[in-house]
């Protein structure tokens, strides 16, 4: 369901007897709307400067970051609740406790690589974060029976920068073998058809200004398939897949799997092929690929991405 503008929404799924959550705050119309904007703070930097020997100065090596922390102040407020000084601040301990629920999240926090959803729509823009959320606490207050409480609550991503609320996809078949000369009998006149005219299969427009990870599902019958992004990466699985059957490749660092059903196949990637973490598509017009033994030419893939941003 599409958010309002200013809105925001925390939600994972239930898991056993753990709920769910689909957690809506951040406008006057949800009764928990936001104090002051959200802080969103990259986490500290892991640098690998090193000091130059005998010299001033120093060499920067790799940098990596743990991802972003997003730290909001609501106001719970049930004021409006009833006229009773008492129903009021018996609204408001409810308010709170919803809050505290969703924020809770033991649903996500008994799974390992499971992260909840952080969404919002800012500026007529839907943009969504993987992450946990932490701390969700009450701020020093004497208003509680009166019917507000402000409390300060917090995110923390497996990112950095956002994600594009919708997700792209895009089927590619299996890749027909190269086709040499021109075959007849030809009809005149004849008319050559420019570069781009047509879209080729496979081809893919990445908006954002970031690059993004790509989630790729090939789908059998099909011995040894290769995934290539044309220019820029091949993934090959020593593999075959029945019809059918098929493989899921997952770098996102949330998630980072390849599984054939529920079993793991990475250790059948060859080498040669790129790390998971590597698997990015960069923003622009860029070309998937299918390629392997399919004697039927059934077996293909499925390209599915969100679009990726420095902020939101």
């Amino acid at each position: 369901m599409p958010l309002n503008e200013g809105e925001w929404r925390l939600s994972y799924s239930a898991n056993g007897v753990h709920p769910g959550a689909s957690f809506i705050f951040g406008t006057w119309k949800s009764r928990y709307y936001l104090l002051d904007d959200v802080e969103i703070k990259d986490q500290d930097i892991t640098d690998g400067d090193t000091p130059l020997p005998r010299e001033d100065g120093l060499r920067h090596g790799q940098d990596f970051t743990t991802g972003a922390t997003l730290t909001f102040e609501i106001g719970v407020d049930t004021v409006d609740a009833s006229p009773v000084l008492r129903e009021r601040h018996g609204a408001n301990l409810d308010a709170v406790s919803r809050i505290k629920q969703a924020w809770d999240a033991r649903a996500v926090r008994d799974l390992t690589a499971t992260p909840a959803v952080l969404s919002t729509m800012q500026g007529g823009r839907e943009r969504r974060w993987y992450g946990r959320p932490r701390k969700c606490e009450k701020a020093a207050s004497k208003l509680t029976r009166q019917g507000y409480t402000p409390m300060v609550a917090s995110f923390s991503a497996s990112h950095t920068g956002s994600f594009s609320e919708v997700e792209q996809r895009i089927r590619v078949d299996m890749a027909p073998p190269p086709h040499r000369g021109i075959k007849g009998p030809l009809t005149a006149p004849l008319m050559m058809v420019g570069e781009g005219a047509v879209r080729t299969p496979g081809e893919i427009v990445v908006a954002g200004n970031r690059p993004s990870w790509p989630v790729i599902t090939i789908v059998g019958p099909i011995a040894h398939p290769t995934c290539e992004l044309v220019g820029r990466w091949k993934l090959k699985l020593n593999l075959s897949l029945k019809a059918g059957e098929r493989v899921v490749i997952d770098p996102r660092p949330w998630v980072r799997t390849v599984k054939r059903g529920s079993a793991s196949v990475a250790g059948l990637i060859t080498r040669g092929s790129p790390l998971l973490e590597d698997l990015l598509i960069p923003p622009g017009r860029q070309d998937f690929v299918l390629r392997g033994t399919d004697v039927t030419a059934t077996s293909y893939m499925t390209v599915a991405w969100r679009d990726a941003y420095g902020y939101m």
